[in-house]
C-alpha cells in the first residue's frame, strides 16, 4: 500500500509585493503536481502585474521588478480567479495540498480574490474540502524541541531537499512539497496511520498551540507583536479594521 507521503500530491507557493496579508499583493505564483516519489512533476506558472508600486525589499527577495512585472505579468483578476480554480481542482479529486505557512499564501490569496473577483477562496472551493499540508506546523510538532529556525530554506537543509532557486514560486512549492514528503518518511511511525485529512485537522490545534507559544515568548521579551492562530486560513478582518 502507498502511504500519502510517497503518494499524489500538489503544492502552491506565491511570491509577494511584503508581508502583510490584508493589504501586500500577488506577483507571482505556482502550483506543481506530482503523483508519486520521483514522478514527473507538472508545474503552472502565474506572473502578475499587481498594479501597485513594488517595494525594492520584495524586489531583492524574489528578484521581481517593477518594470520586469509591468511588461511581463498579467492583470490580477484573470490569474487569482485561475489560481483559484486550479487550487479547487486539486481539491475535488481528493490530492493534499502542500503550502509552506499556510496561512500566509491562502490568506492572501482569499484577499485577492476579494480584491478583484468580489469572491473568495472558500467559494471557488464550492464544497471540495481543502486538505492542507504545512511542512512548517508539521516538523515544529513533531520535532518540537529543536532550536534554530524553520524557514523553507532551514528544512531543505535539514531533511536534505535540494532548493534550487529560492523564492521562485515554482521552486519553493516543489521544496516544500519534497520536505513534506521527507518528514513523512522520517516520522512515518506516527503518520504513517493518518489519513491527510486527519492531519489537515490536527494541524489546526498543533498551529494554534505553537502560536500561543510563540506569542507568550513575545509577550515576556517585550516584542509587541501579535501571532494569529488561525490555520489554514486566517478569517476576514471586519471592515473597520481592515
Amino acid at each position: 500500500m502507498t502511504l500519502w507521503f510517497d503518494g499524489p500530491l500538489a503544492a502552491f507557493d506565491t511570491e509577494t509585493t511584503g508581508v502583510d496579508v490584508e493589504h501586500d499583493r500577488i506577483v507571482s505564483a505556482a502550483v506543481v503536481v506530482q503523483d508519486a516519489v520521483g514522478g514527473r512533476v507538472r508545474t503552472t506558472r502565474w506572473l502578475v502585474n499587481p498594479g501597485v508600486p513594488v517595494p525594492a525589499g520584495a524586489t531583492a527577495v524574489h528578484g521581481l521588478t517593477e518594470d520586469h512585472l509591468q511588461r511581463n505579468g498579467r492583470w490580477p483578476s484573470p490569474v487569482v480567479e485561475e489560481i483559484a480554480r486550479t487550487l479547487a481542482a486539486q481539491c475535488a479529486v481528493g490530492r493534499p495540498l502542500v503550502v509552506m505557512n499556510a496561512p500566509f499564501d491562502l490568506t492572501l490569496l482569499d484577499r485577492e480574490l476579494k480584491r478583484h473577483r468580489a469572491s473568495s477562496l472558500d467559494r471557488y472551493l464550492d464544497g471540495a474540502p481543502l486538505c492542507v499540508l504545512d511542512p512548517r506546523v508539521l516538523d515544529r510538532q513533531l520535532d518540537r524541541y529543536r532550536k534554530g529556525r524553520r524557514t523553507l530554506a532551514d528544512l531543505c537543509a535539514l531533511y536534505e531537499v535540494e532548493l534550487d532557486g529560492a523564492h521562485d514560486a515554482a521552486a519553493d512549492a516543489f521544496a516544500a512539497l519534497e520536505v513534506v514528503r521527507a518528514v513523512g518518511r522520517r516520522f512515518a511511525a506516527r503518520l504513517e496511520r493518518l489519513s491527510p485529512t486527519e492531519l489537515h485537522t490536527l494541524q489546526g490545534g498543533w498551529h494554534a498551540a505553537q502560536a500561543r507559544g510563540l506569542q507568550a515568548w513575545f509577550t515576556r521579551n517585550g516584542t509587541p507583536e501579535t501571532v494569529d492562530p488561525a490555520w489554514p486560513l486566517r478569517p476576514e478582518l471586519p471592515a473597520a479594521a481592515a
